[in-house]
């Protein structure tokens, strides 16, 4: 289905490209031996290079060359096994050299695609342009003084990967689709952690309208958005500001803008600087970056299962459906929980417990899955208990919310409670003898046709039995009894 915005004059379409700036995952910095270790106490973790001391010379960080590439090779993108750094010159007091350590015209990840699903179940393919390596700058904070504005330089020179879409997404729901679908990717490579609230993941939104059919129209890029949601707004917001400008008979400048969610608008920060702008030229204190084939390899050899072949493998081993195998991969710690337990168990009943009691138990005690005090061998133990006929489902709800308040063993909880199910036909023939008999109104009106009532009486006979009796044997008993 395509998504349009409505203008005065008619029917526009959104086009968004997204400019992804993800912190690579490594000890220390690109060209420097300085932490990279989030929440230090300010300018502490600067060396010499990253605060621009003349005559200091860079020298590039391996694990971080490696990195780009697992993650070009998540994006199912090609290699480039030449690339280059270059010097992109502004300045700015948050980049004490004076200039950026980038890649502008050899990056060392080219072309590449992301497959994103849509809330209908579609799919769509989205172009990854190139990928580069630069340095992050340092961070200005404006409100520790009501007249000067400090700069903290602990950032400064960590290691950025910048993932370039095409433009190729075509409404908000796609933007914050393909945003999370880079966020699994380079979290299940360990490459970035995704980190919207400490601002190692963030999005330059590049936005433009077009009437259908139509070429391309003047973009304006939104910098620096730290949320899925607020790029969602922001998308929606700048596009409604350019269909106005062009329908008033204005035209869209090319520009700079910043999204305030407080306000819900974007505003203009500066004229879009172009790459002559930036002076750019090859960094004389950096020889190209060139890597061997066989260790591309190596590194291929060593990913993980990324998350669209884990989904596909769920389904096909586990035979559990496409959303909940989408549910159970989002996260790659979660994936690893269920696979622990669903392994030489039923995997749709792993699947039905973990999606719905399991996780309504994490949220409600507010625990991650790495926090969760029933591990996988536990929440395994539990199924084992149902699938042996130990307990019933009505059962096992309350034995789970006592393991998460007491971390205790499935087994120890049924025991100490007394929780057995009841499989003694006798116990159960008693209790609906005597239900039949207190509600023979109802046992005429069932068999009259009110087929319903059946579920009336399985009901009494599980409350006479405080919920332990077998449910099937209920069941079947009681059309015996019932029918004669």
């Amino acid at each position: 289905m395509t998504y349009t915005l409505e203008g005065s004059t008619g029917t526009w379409e959104i086009v968004v490209g997204l400019e992804v700036h993800a912190q690579v995952i490594s000890q220390s910095k690109l060209f420097s031996g300085a932490s990279t270790l989030f929440g230090g106490e300010p300018n502490t973790q600067v060396s010499l290079i990253d605060a621009g001391f003349p005559g200091m010379l860079p020298v590039i960080n391996h694990e971080c060359v490696a990195q780009a590439i697992r993650t070009g090779l998540g994006l199912k993108a090609h290699i480039n096994l030449e690339s280059h750094f270059d010097r992109k010159n502004y300045f700015y007091a948050d980049l004490p050299q004076g200039y950026q350590i980038s890649q502008f015209t050899h990056p060392i990840v080219g072309s590449g695609v992301v497959e994103i699903e849509l809330s209908d179940g579609s799919t769509r393919q989205i172009g990854v342009t190139r990928l580069h390596l630069e340095q992050d700058a340092g961070k200005l904070l404006h409100d520790q003084d009501p007249k000067r504005s400090f700069v903290d330089l602990n950032r400064a020179g960590v290691a950025l990967m910048e993932i370039v879409s095409e433009p190729d997404i075509r409404s908000p729901e796609e933007a914050g689709a393909y945003l999370r679908k880079m966020r699994q990717i380079l979290r299940y490579l360990g490459t970035c952690d995704g980190n919207m609230d400490e601002g190692s993941m963030r999005a330059d939104v590049n936005v433009s309208v077009r009437k259908a059919g139509e070429p391309f129209r003047t973009r304006c890029e939104i910098k620096n958005v730290n949320s899925i949601r607020f790029v969602t707004q922001a998308i929606e917001i700048e596009a409604m500001r350019q269909i106005e400008v062009w329908e008033s008979g204005g035209s869209v400048d090319q520009e700079t803008r910043l999204f305030d969610p407080g306000r819900g608008e974007t505003r203009s920060l500066r004229s879009k600087e172009d790459a002559h702008d930036y002076r750019y030229f090859p960094d004389p204190d950096l020889l190209p970056l060139v890597v061997e084939q066989s260790w591309v390899d190596e590194l291929k050899a060593c990913l993980p299962e990324l998350p669209d072949e884990k989904r596909a493998r769920f389904q096909t081993e586990y035979g559990i459906t496409a959303y909940d195998s989408g549910v159970l991969v989002a996260e790659q710690s979660m994936a690893d929980f269920y696979e622990s337990v669903a392994k030489g168990r039923d995997g749709k009943m792993t699947a039905a417990w973990m999606t719905g009691d399991f996780f309504a138990a994490l949220n409600r005690t507010g625990k991650a899955i790495e926090e969760s005090p029933v591990g996988a061998d536990k929440l395994g133990g539990m199924l084992d208990l149902i699938t042996d006929g130990t307990i019933n489902g009505k059962i096992a709800k309350e034995v789970l919310e006592t393991m998460f308040e007491t971390g205790e063993a499935p087994l120890e909880i049924v025991e100490r409670k007394g929780l057995r199910q009841v499989t003694d036909t006798g116990a159960i023939e008693a209790a609906a003898d005597e239900i039949i008999a207190a509600n023979q109104d109802k046992v005429e009106q069932y068999l009259g046709g009110k087929d319903k009532l059946f579920g009336f009486f399985v009901g009494q006979v599980m409350k006479a039995t405080q919920g332990k009796a077998n449910p099937a044997i209920v069941n079947d008993i009681l059309k015996k009894k019932i029918h004669g």
